[in-house]
């Protein structure tokens, strides 16, 4: 048997022992804990800087602060996810309360660009996250950047994509309020308040707490560091993986498994990349609470390894090299065109 008949034929299959252990119910304890854990450090973090105000030591707090906003990103990706309530109501009103309000990013425009890669991850013409942006992912789109700022860009874009991710949350903030301007958006109002309500909040306290010159470095350190963290956990699951004819991209299994790649740790992995180091098991179960991820893991693997299916798996450092690698491969292309 051919792994897509194996596969086809066996998802259901997964699916329905993966429901019977009951991995896919709502983990609201769980995300109340996780959600209430940010909410008391985040609180420790305001007093602190109200009663040492005007401190070059509350610098300190920035990258604390980087690492609370992440996880409110993460909280909030997985209420999109429906891993926290099913309900329609009261995931928007969730989502947008701790997108919006907390993480500061339009609920609204992350879930309808992130359903998009879920659908259909690596596909180069439907998949957001690997569209042509700042960094090209194939080499036959990279031939369209041969000259100019781009086309330096994309031939370097290896040795840059650390550089890059450090405007990741400066290029998050900004989408997200643009997306207010654009028709089609759900509860605009909401998103408004609490994304505006979340600006004023953070304008606040640092307007009252630093003086200037710390109010500027502190933003830059905080968002820097925020979008070096977004950057480093959402990346490995997918940079290097490959690209999927028209064949393996119609089965939904090999579709995920095939395009995602795990990455191995324990405890302090799972909590420091949200659950996103499960990132095969993820894919084929997005409404799957993290905490679960991992309990589904052995099942997903034995799963392929009987019908044949490849099972990616990596450490931290072995993943950013492969999707390194790739970026560099890519922007040798570019280079060896340019040369010819």
């Amino acid at each position: 048997m051919t792994t897509s008949q194996s596969a086809g034929a066996g998802y259901a299959e997964l699916a329905k022992e993966i429901r019977g252990l009951g991995l896919l119910e709502p983990r609201r304890g769980f995300y109340a804990g996780v959600g209430g854990v940010a909410l008391a450090l985040t609180a420790l973090v305001v007093v602190a800087m109200v009663v040492w105000r005007d401190s070059w030591w509350l610098l300190l707090l920035a990258p604390v602060l980087a690492v609370l906003s992440t996880q409110y990103g993460f909280l909030g990706h997985d209420v999109g996810h429906r891993q926290v309530t099913r309900g329609r109501l009261s995931t928007r009103v969730l989502g947008i309360g701790v997108g919006n309000g907390l993480a500061g990013l339009s609920y609204g425009w992350w879930v309808a660009k992130h359903n998009a890669h879920h659908a259909h991850p690596n596909d180069l013409e439907t998949d957001p996250d690997v569209a042509v942006g700042a960094l090209v992912w194939d080499a036959d789109q990279a031939a369209e950047r041969r000259g100019g700022f781009v086309g330096w860009v994309t031939r370097h874009q290896a040795a840059l994509f650390v550089p890059m991710l450090l405007g990741e949350a400066f290029a998050l903030h900004i989408s997200s309020v643009r997306e207010l301007f654009k028709p089609g958006l759900r509860d605009r109002a909401a998103e408004s308040a609490l994304l505006v309500g979340h600006l004023a909040a953070y304008v606040l306290l640092l307007v009252t707490t630093l003086t200037w010159a710390q109010a500027i470095v502190f933003v830059l350190v905080h968002k820097m560091l925020q979008g070096l963290y977004l950057g480093l956990s959402f990346a490995p699951g997918h940079k290097g993986m490959p690209v999927l004819g028209p064949e393996q991209a119609a089965d939904p299994l090999l579709r995920q498994v095939l395009t995602s790649r795990n990455i191995r740790g324990g405890w302090f992995v799972d909590a420091a990349l949200g659950g996103l180091n499960y990132q095969i098991e993820h894919h084929l179960f997005p409404s799957m609470p993290r905490c679960n991820l991992r309990h589904a893991q052995p099942v997903v693997r034995r799963f392929c390894a009987e019908r044949g299916v490849p099972y990616a798996e990596a450490g931290a450092g072995a993943a950013y090299a492969a999707g390194l690698r790739h970026l560099h491969a890519v922007g040798s292309r570019l280079r060896e065109r340019v040369a010819a």
